[in-house]
């Protein structure tokens, strides 16, 4: 039995654009978001797609998302910047900050950013993109003031968020690497995904709410919940933390520190550092020897199950190529949470389904 629907991403984006309206938003800042969400349906992590906006107008019927806040500059000692997004869309007060930031890198070299406030920042790696694409390095320590769902190594209960990490190289070849993923073995977002499909989750990934391993999503969706692992024990513990402490208490003056208050919002904040490869080093030295590298460790062979050695970001663009040409998969759970959501915020779910072709 058919559990999903198959959307073209332009007729999505389109869907999604009128749910966004919904928040008050300009034309302009709709676009912004509904691309960055279905960009991130596009290239695999459903977790960070579209499936967001019922959770977003959650948090905005609080009080907690300000859509038409913008970015406010707190402090700036030229390659260091403080900034406040004021609980605004992460997508579009990303791509502000990350604009100036990479302004500051290309007038100075590099740029330190810490950037708090910011209601959900969503896929990390798009701001590595970003990066990357005007040549620079860049570098993501992001924490998340939210439910906690991670237990800490060897701990039983959930203490903090799957602060995520990011890293963009850029590369003359094109064959950019995108680092991009939770410090928790999996994005809690993806419990939502396999809850939402039925699906398990594979063991070793979750505790339940007693702090027993379990494969049930529903711990990672509703309560009682329970708690993600980090990703290799205590490496991905001692990230994770890392990430609290500079994305979290230095650049978002704002840290884990307590059990969940029942709120819907979803805080990041985030350190970036930004830099300029040519002024470090020779750039034709460092592409030739970049892919040196990257051809030795390709030509590893693959183990029976492995198709072939692949490098962070390319399963994104292959993904991308993918699901570009035959549509984007989003749930029948999912979608009917959009049109409930998109009702309650005063757009017409026709209106909706009949821009997403359906």
């Amino acid at each position: 039995m058919k559990n999903h629907h198959l959307f073209e991403a332009a007729l999505l984006r389109s869907a999604v654009h009128e749910v966004i309206r919904g928040f008050g938003c300009d034309e302009e800042q709709c676009a912004l978001i509904a691309d960055n969400l279905v960009r991130a349906n596009l290239t695999g992590h459903d977790s960070h797609g579209v499936g967001m906006l019922p959770r977003y107008a959650r948090a905005y019927r609080e009080g907690s998302l300000q859509p038409k806040a913008s970015l406010q500059q707190t402090k700036d000692a030229g390659i260091l910047l403080t900034l406040d997004g004021q609980m605004g869309f992460g997508q579009s007060i990303g791509r502000q900050a990350m604009d100036l930031a990479i302004s500051r890198t290309r007038e100075h070299g590099a740029c330190i950013m810490a950037l708090g406030n910011t209601h959900h920042l969503g896929r990390i790696g798009e701001w590595a993109e970003m990066a990357v694409e005007h040549g620079l390095v860049s570098i993501h320590f992001v924490n998340v003031i939210s439910r906690p769902i991670v237990a800490p190594w060897g701990g039983s209960d959930a203490r903090y968020g799957t602060n995520p990490f990011a890293i963009g190289i850029p590369l003359r070849s094109g064959d950019r690497f995108i680092l991009d993923f939770a410090t928790s073995i999996i994005a809690q977002g993806k419990t939502r995904v396999a809850y939402n499909r039925g699906a398990s989750l594979k063991p070793g990934q979750m505790l339940d709410d007693r702090g027993q391993p379990t494969t049930d999503p529903v711990y990672g969706v509703l309560n009682p919940l329970g708690a993600l692992l980090p990703f290799g024990e205590h490496k991905g513990f001692g990230l994770a933390m890392a990430c609290e402490l500079l994305g979290g208490a230095l650049a978002g003056g704002w840290s884990v520190n307590g059990p969940a208050d029942g709120k819907q919002r979803v805080v990041n904040g985030m350190l970036s550092i930004l830099f300029d490869p040519s002024k470090i080093a020779q750039p034709e030295n460092f592409e030739e020897y970049a892919q040196r590298t990257i051809a030795w460790i390709k030509a590893s062979p693959p183990q029976p199950e492995i198709d072939r050695i692949v490098l962070a970001g390319e399963t994104e663009r292959d993904i991308c190529r993918e699901r570009t040409h035959n549509g984007i998969p989003v749930d029948t759970q999912t979608w009917q949470d959009i049109l409930q959501s998109a009702s309650e915020l005063g757009v017409d779910s026709q209106r909706i389904n009949r821009c997403a072709g359906m």
